[in-house]
């Protein structure tokens, strides 16, 4: 059941999500912003798939995948979506995680078990595609993928084929990848895996740093300084479900700063004890506000230094204290699966049913 995750996100519906200019500002400006006045502008881009693969670059620009094969590009802010699917995928095909530097260049994670678990490239916009990674053993499957600023390093991670979570890396922008030894990973637990639920089960900071976020027999979250090299990895406060639930997202603002979402995605209104924050670069977590429903995806609002967004299928929450305190907003609006920021303030989510967001102060 984790393996497939039943959430559709349509790139069809791109809304703009519109904040308060003030947003942006430092505590004093944030803390006139109230939630009541955040709301989702929903459109649809013709799509039915779910999306949860989301991978802004600019106000204007950012890539989606879906869950039956599907890719689109914007580059006028939503107003239109480009269908740039790589010209073999199927129904079956499920795109999980993208990850693009600008409006020509993007990596493309699809998951699955054994071979259905692979990465793709293009370097014009989607018009062709390259396969640079096909995994090759039955036991891996491939839940994120994460690139350092720049976009030439990166890492992906599998649920553990052997024991151990899988790391491989790419040190030329996606064009090949590596198995990193898995020697500095710690064992994992009986039935400890990732959820590909939002591209954000593995985040990077800095230039170094990653994040890995777990659940099932164990909700954990490991941390990494040396581009995934070796991990440390500490409970997450965020309770484990036993298939079903644990910590789902990630969002570094800095190599310190951090947040975490998750919860059961089988009870999505259930958001009691689902955020978690550190401000020690993963070392501890102490368990933060409770959140709306469960959530799977998190992301910090550039230029407001304490202000987040998260979402889930139930619903949307921010905090303006680092994840203290949530509130929820956009109720009667439906819920989305992932949600990325850039910088400038502008915020994109997509969701179930085709819906995409775009948040802007």
């Amino acid at each position: 059941m984790r393996r497939t995750l039943g959430l559709s996100v349509s790139l069809s519906t791109l809304l703009p999500l519109v904040l308060s200019g003030a947003l942006a500002a430092y505590a004093p400006a944030e803390a006139k912003v109230h939630h009541g006045s955040l709301s989702w502008q929903i459109s649809n881009v013709g799509a039915d798939q779910e999306l949860r693969g989301l991978a802004p670059v600019s106000r204007h620009t950012a890539w989606v995948s879906g869950d039956s094969g599907g890719v689109w590009r914007t580059t006028d802010g939503g107003a239109t979506w480009e269908d740039v699917s790589p010209p073999d995928s199927t129904e079956d095909t499920l795109y999980r995680d993208v990850e693009a530097t600008d409006a020509d260049h993007a990596l493309l994670l699809a998951i699955g078990v054994g071979e259905d678990s692979k990465i793709l490239r293009t370097s014009d916009g989607g018009a062709t595609w390259e396969t640079t990674f096909v995994n090759d053993d039955p036991n891996a499957f491939y839940d994120c993928m994460a690139m350092w600023p720049g976009g030439r390093d990166g890492i992906a991670m599998s649920d553990p084929p052997d024991g151990k979570f899988r790391i491989i890396r790419t040190h030329d922008s996606g064009r090949t990848w590596s198995v990193v030894p898995n020697a500095g990973m710690p064992p994992a637990g009986t039935a400890e895996f990732g959820f590909a639920a939002s591209g954000t089960c593995l985040v990077t900071a800095g230039h170094r740093d990653a994040f890995l976020a777990s659940g099932g027999s164990d909700s954990r979250i490991y941390r990494s300084h040396d581009q995934g090299t070796t991990w440390t990895a500490v409970e997450s406060p965020i309770p484990p479900v036993k298939d079903a639930g644990g910590t789902f997202g990630l969002a570094f603002r800095n190599p310190r700063q951090g947040l975490a979402v998750g919860g059961d995605f089988t009870a999505p209104d259930n958001g009691a004890k689902a955020s978690a924050f550190t401000r020690d670069g993963g070392r501890t977590w102490t368990s933060g506000g409770d959140l709306g429903g469960y959530r799977s995806g998190v992301a910090w609002v550039s230029g407001a230094r304490r202000t987040a967004i998260a979402v889930g299928t139930s619903g949307s929450d921010v905090t303006y204290d680092g994840g203290r305190t949530w509130a929820a907003f956009g109720t009667d609006q439906g819920g989305f699966d992932s949600v990325q920021c850039v910088p400038g303030g502008t915020c994109w989510a997509a969701g179930a049913d085709g819906r995409v967001g775009l948040l802007r102060r």
